[in-house]
C-alpha cells in the first residue's frame, strides 16, 4: 500500500518514513537505510528520519554515517525547537 501511494506521487513524509520502518521490520536494514536517506533528501525537515537512520546505520556498522545522521538531526530539531527529539538524538549520538 505504501509503495502504491509513493508511486501515485504522495508528498507526505510519513508515508516514505513508514516504508523505511516496514523495510526495517522485514530485516532489510540496508534498504531501509537507503529509504531513510531518500526521506532526508525529499523532506530535510522531517525530524523522525534522523534518529531512525542513525540507529540503523549504527546497527549495520556504519558508525560515521550514523553520527552524520544524528548530528544533522540535532541541527534540525534544535532549529524547530523540538527539545524532545533533540534530547533523543543527543542520547543516541552520545552512545556511539
Amino acid at each position: 500500500m505504501l509503495e502504491q501511494k509513493i508511486a501515485a506521487g504522495a508528498q507526505d513524509p510519513f508515508i516514505f518514513y513508514a516504508r523505511a520502518l516496514e523495510l526495517r521490520s522485514l530485516g532489510q536494514l540496508t534498504t531501509a537505510l537507503e529509504a531513510l536517506t531518500e526521506v532526508e533528501q525529499r523532506f530535510p525537515e522531517y525530524v523522525p528520519t534522523f534518529l531512525m537512520a542513525g540507529q540503523i546505520a549504527a546497527q549495520v556498522g556504519e558508525v560515521e554515517r550514523a553520527r552524520g545522521f544524528l548530528q544533522r538531526g540535532l541541527a534540525v530539531a534544535t532549529g524547530q525547537g523540538d527539545e524532545h527529539a533533540r534530547s533523543e538524538l543527543q542520547q543516541a549520538l552520545d552512545s556511539l
